[in-house]
């Protein structure tokens, strides 16, 4: 499956001006004509930056901009854009970034238009159309992970993204920043939210080596090149690359690892390929990545924790904009729902000092 089967019309409200774009595109150098015919998408698996495909003059572009009604922060498109530019250069499983706009006169917000890279993203539903054994999951499973290792060895100042973050106190800054997000976004008590903030202050590691992160890696992020499922042809969705402690990265994904052990509303609205027959455990996938990248992994049940409650604020800070009118995309209604169940999940794994079978 391609990029083009993710696609659907453009979402009523998300539409972009076609003049505009086109006059850009051609002052861009990246179309002949004005007047040729402009064929506009819409990517429908994302949740955050709105992502649009172009067909035009037999070509095909990807434009992603900020969701409309949404804060700056963390809808930086001339940080994306920067990340994708360098990083092209040194590591190929990025698509390649063109241009970066900053004229609101054209969209009304900052975009960047990158290639279309055509291969298979593995959606839980693309998995079950192409009803995947447990065999392939394996081997799914391994170029994903290796893909994950490679990435957090790149020479970023090889790549000119020595400043792209401060590595020094990141850990100590997302704890902070992610529970002042989770606060400013709440629309209920959640007492466990409460209780995971104030767990993960306490007991935040305070020494750690960093590395380039990507922040959201997950089945869903990247392309495979094909249904060998032996190399992985690029990597989507650069948002909230940093420099960082890679074992918060890994916390990341371990949140959106989904199992069948986890709870059953978790499964319903997170459902992720990781929870089909074949794919490691999160703590199998631990000991994997430990042995790959040579890190020793020794406050486990934080990263996980950590993964969970960010994947919680991003859920809450949707539903904050879907509950006041800035945002009607129905998928958006029970993310609140999505981000108490995160919350308690993570609470049992401190509780029980586990990252499985925590129900």
């Amino acid at each position: 499956m391609s990029h083009k089967e993710l696609t659907r019309a453009v979402r009523k409200g998300e539409e972009i001006h076609e003049e505009n774009l086109k006059r850009f595109l051609r002052q861009a150098g990246l179309l002949d004509d004005e007047n040729s015919e402009l064929v506009v998408r819409q990517f429908y698996n994302g949740y955050s930056n709105l992502t649009y495909l172009l067909k035009i003059e037999q070509k095909e572009y990807v434009l992603r901009r900020p969701p409309f009604s949404a804060p700056k922060r963390g809808h930086d498109m001339g940080r994306e854009f920067k990340v994708l530019y360098h990083l092209n250069k040194v590591f190929s499983k990025t698509p390649r970034a063109y241009v970066h706009c900053e004229d609101l006169d054209v969209l009304g917000a900052p975009f960047y238009i990158m290639t279309k890279v055509e291969g298979i993203i593995l959606t839980a539903g693309e998995a079950k159309e192409r009803k995947i054994s447990p065999p392939e999951f394996r081997t799914i499973a391994n170029t994903w992970l290796d893909t994950f290792v490679e990435l957090h060895q790149v020479d970023y100042k090889t790549a000119g993204l020595e400043t792209l973050g401060r590595p020094e106190g990141y850990v100590e800054r997302q704890v902070i920043n992610w529970g002042k997000q989770y606060l400013a976004a709440a629309t209920e008590e959640v007492p466990s939210a409460w209780k995971v903030m104030a767990w993960m202050e306490e007991r935040q590691p305070r020494q750690y080596q960093y590395s380039l992160i990507h922040n959201d890696y997950k089945y869903d992020n990247i392309v495979f090149e094909n249904d060998q499922w032996t190399r992985v042809a690029a990597i989507l969705d650069w948002e909230m690359c940093t420099l960082g402690d890679p074992l918060m990265d890994l916390g990341t994904s371990l949140g959106y690892w989904t199992t069948l052990d986890d709870a059953d509303f978790m499964r319903h609205m997170l459902p992720s390929p990781t929870m089909m027959q074949g794919n490691p455990s999160r703590t199998e996938m631990v000991q994997q990545y430990a042995v790959k990248s040579g890190r020793e992994i020794d406050n486990l049940t934080f990263y996980f924790a950590y993964g969970l409650f960010k994947v919680a604020v991003i859920a809450q800070q949707i539903y904050y904009r879907f509950k006041h009118g800035h945002t009607t995309d129905p998928r958006f209604a029970q993310l609140n729902r999505v981000s108490a169940v995160c919350c308690d999940t993570a609470w049992q794994a401190i509780q029980k000092n586990r990252i499985d079978g925590l129900y």
